[in-house]
């Protein structure tokens, strides 16, 4: 299903264009006209499930605050941004 370009935001609507524009989610029993999954499909649904937040080498990961001074996270945040890393990026271990 397209979705159409509204050409102006709903609040600016009188009630018929308001119809118009919002008339596709006036439909009962939508989930009725869903199909099984396509091979590709499914492929990708798989690989996002796989996805995991854990640690690859360890038990997983936990969040911690630390105090740090602002000029020290500044110059990590800058030397990440030169190495093209996240500041949560580790590297690993042999």
């Amino acid at each position: 299903m397209k979705k159409k370009r509204v050409s102006k935001p709903y609040w600016e609507m009188n009630a018929q264009e308001l119809a118009e524009a919002t008339a596709e989610f006036d439909r009962e029993f939508v989930a009725d006209t869903c199909t099984p999954l396509t091979p590709e499909m499914k492929a990708r649904w798989e690989a996002a499930k796989r996805k995991g937040t854990g640690s690859k080498r360890g038990k997983g990961w936990t969040v911690i605050s630390v105090r740090i001074e602002m000029d020290v996270l500044a110059r990590s945040d800058a030397l990440a941004k030169k190495m093209g890393i996240s500041r949560a990026w580790s590297s690993p271990r042999p």
